[in-house]
């Protein structure tokens, strides 16, 4: 079983863009939305992914993840709940941690959010200039709820 470990924050400046090292276009969406579950369909550049989450227990919760062909992401993608959500995320790289930074567009263009995976939920870490609000455990803010 896989735990994911991460808190989420609003973005309050460009300042990622910056120290981006990497960028990759996403298109995804849901074929479950449930609180105990959610299953979400992914297609990153040109790979796609089948993902499996449960309920979040503060910043952690069990998630399985698996590649799948881009034509299967594709169809199922064309079966998910609307809205399918686009975004381009910066992989962003700051002392000694990974940074993922969203920019959607499409439906919820204008929201930047930035996430940290963490070993442990106590894991220490330092907040580069550009992150805001942390909205860690606040549902608006989860991917499935967007």
């Amino acid at each position: 079983m896989a735990l994911e470990i991460e808190h989420k924050f609003l973005v309050r400046n460009e300042g990622y863009r910056q120290l981006a090292t990497a960028s990759h276009s996403i298109s995804q969406g849901y074929l479950c939305r449930q609180p105990e579950r959610t299953v979400r369909v992914r297609l990153r550049d040109n790979r796609g992914f089948l993902t499996v989450k449960g309920r979040n227990d503060g910043a952690s919760r069990v998630e399985f993840e698996y590649e799948i062909s881009r034509e299967d992401a594709e169809k199922m993608l064309g079966m998910c709940e609307p809205p399918l959500l686009t975004k381009t995320r910066y992989i962003v790289p700051f002392e000694g941690h990974i940074w993922e930074v969203d920019e959607f567009s499409g439906c919820r263009e204008g929201l930047v959010t930035a996430e940290i995976e963490l070993k442990s939920e106590d894991e220490a870490y330092s907040v580069p200039d550009f992150i805001g609000e942390n909205v860690t455990g606040n549902p608006i803010y989860y991917n499935s709820n967007l």
